[in-house]
């Protein structure tokens, strides 16, 4: 062993000795607990990540770092009875060092026999990975718009003769017949109605955008839930009244966030104890830039809207495939509400990510701002929270 990896030592309980200069250079956050959770060790990924020196952490437990009921907790009780290795994909972390909660890989594990010490490594799932599943989900929606128009023209018009032959037939029925083609009749409508919800992915034309205030959009969206499928659920706003406005359609966003906020409403269900929750939150990020395939440009995507609900969560493994094309948990639904709103957000320039656990489901929407600079100059005055109408 070097002199200077015998000098720069990870100060463990006992005669515990490790090399700091290894784990420093990781690029992921690396901490070292004790039985009762205390910190003994952060590398310098761990101070970044939580914005504290290695020196404070050591004056923490983790319970002081995380929100109250983290997975991380869980987790870790979990190698400390197993005493065994735990990897957990995609964990959201919440800390009172973060401005908003982060997903994280989680790989924890006994640092050795005898040594009652646990390592857990992080690491943060980026940008480019939320942005690789929003192409995919482009690319789902665009294999679905091809599909729409041979199913509008090659199915549409046969169930017009179906239809029409069942309503001549039923005048020279029985009425103990005239039921079934009655049936046939309604369920002719049904697939035309299934068809013609298909045909808006069929839909490529350019979108005719203007600048849209996005609290206009939220709010409309929230009187509707509130007079319908959302009645008896609480809905909470958190706005940042400063939001610039967006580049976009108002009445294809209305129809994407009211699809979100269905279905957050739908995911609480009847609530027989009367605590169902749903928090429409804005808030403006800097820094999220989206390369353009192709290109050098990159477009940035300051505008969060988040749509938590504490409904019974996704299934895990539902979760990759949550934006595909038929893919729903509704024992009557098609499968299209959330591909269409993925749609809509990517035809914004936008991408659309979903957190779920147990009682918290987080569908967060990034979206670009309308050029501060108008045709004539002037800049937009952001829309005060009083002046939100709908």
């Amino acid at each position: 062993m070097s002199k200077i990896a015998a000098e720069r030592t990870i100060p463990f309980p006992g005669s515990i000795v490790e090399h700091d200069l290894l784990l420093a250079a990781l690029p992921h956050p690396i901490l070292v607990i004790t039985d009762d959770n205390r910190i003994v060790y952060g590398n310098a990924a761990a101070e970044s990540f939580l914005s504290t020196s290695t020196t404070m952490l050591t004056r923490f437990k983790l319970d002081d770092l995380v929100a109250f009921g983290c997975p991380l907790l869980a987790l870790v009780q979990q190698v400390r009875e197993g005493g065994s290795t735990v990897n957990e994909y995609g964990v959201e972390m919440a800390s009172p060092k973060f401005a908003a909660p982060k997903l994280v890989d989680v790989y924890a594990g006994p640092m050795s026999e005898g040594v009652h010490l646990i390592v857990i490594m992080l690491q943060q799932r980026s940008m480019a990975q939320m942005i690789e599943r929003q192409l995919t989900h482009r690319a789902a929606a665009r294999s679905v718009s091809g599909m729409a128009a041979v199913l509008a023209h090659e199915i549409k018009n046969p169930l017009s003769g179906i239809k029409g032959a069942a309503q001549l037939l039923e005048q020279n029925l029985s009425d103990e017949d005239r039921v079934l083609s009655q049936l046939i009749c309604s369920e002719t409508e049904r697939i035309r109605n299934l068809v013609n919800r298909m045909e808006v992915f069929g839909d490529e034309r350019p979108l005719t955008k203007e600048p849209v205030n996005i609290h206009d959009v939220l709010n409309h969206v929230r009187r509707l839930g509130e007079s319908g499928f959302a009645r008896g659920v609480r809905i909470i706003e958190d706005y940042d009244p400063s939001l610039p406005p967006i580049p976009g359609n108002r009445d294809k966003l209305v129809q994407a966030f009211l699809n979100l906020l269905k279905n957050a409403a739908e995911a609480i269900g009847d609530n027989e104890d009367g605590q169902g929750r749903i928090i429409m939150q804005t808030s403006f990020r800097p820094g999220v830039r989206l390369s353009v395939p192709g290109t050098d440009a990159r477009i940035s995507l300051p505008l969060m809207i988040q749509i938590e609900d504490n409904g019974s969560g996704v299934p895990d493994h539902m979760k990759p495939h949550l934006f595909d094309p038929f893919v729903t948990t509704k024992h009557n639904g098609t499968g299209l509400g959330l591909a269409l709103v993925a749609k809509i957000i990517g035809d914004h320039g936008g991408i659309i990510e979903c957190d779920s656990e147990a009682k918290r489901t987080v569908f967060r929407v990034l979206l670009p701002m309308q050029d501060r600079t108008r045709k004539d100059g002037a800049v937009p005055r952001p829309v005060p929270a009083n002046d939100r109408r709908g």
